[in-house]
């Protein structure tokens, strides 16, 4: 053999083959783990904004005793007495106390309409 010759092999279409099953295996171990990392992120993520949200709800219905509350107190007849007091305002009178017609029962309005009405369509009892 000279020194100008060189050694030149053929190529292994095995060698070729391996490293692609080697390379293509990599790839799809790294997808899976950057997969599992983007899922773990996004369950921390989820997490933080359940947390959130429920400090939220907590603090709404916290708010929301706090207004019921108000509403009863404001509500109170005894309070709302004491208010009429002090703006000046007083108990009617008998004499300064006048029903409407329409709203008195067995008279001549809507209340007496409405009870005749009722009346002619209740099913009589029959007759003995």
């Amino acid at each position: 053999m000279r020194k100008d010759q060189r050694l030149h092999r053929e190529p292994d279409p095995r060698v070729r083959r391996s490293l692609v099953v080697a390379f293509a295996t990599s790839a799809l171990l790294v997808a899976g783990a950057l997969t599992v990392v983007g899922v773990r992120v996004e369950q921390v993520h989820l997490a933080y904004r359940l947390d959130a949200v429920k400090t939220e709800r907590a603090r709404a219905e916290e708010r929301i005793r706090q207004l019921e509350i108000e509403v009863a107190t404001l509500r109170s007849p005894s309070r709302i007495e004491a208010r009429a007091r002090q703006i000046g305002l007083v108990a009617a009178g008998r004499d300064q106390i006048r029903l409407a017609k329409e709203y008195v029962a067995g008279g001549t309005g809507l209340a007496a309409d409405q009870n005749r009405a009722v009346s002619l369509r209740a099913p009589r009892p029959p007759a003995p």
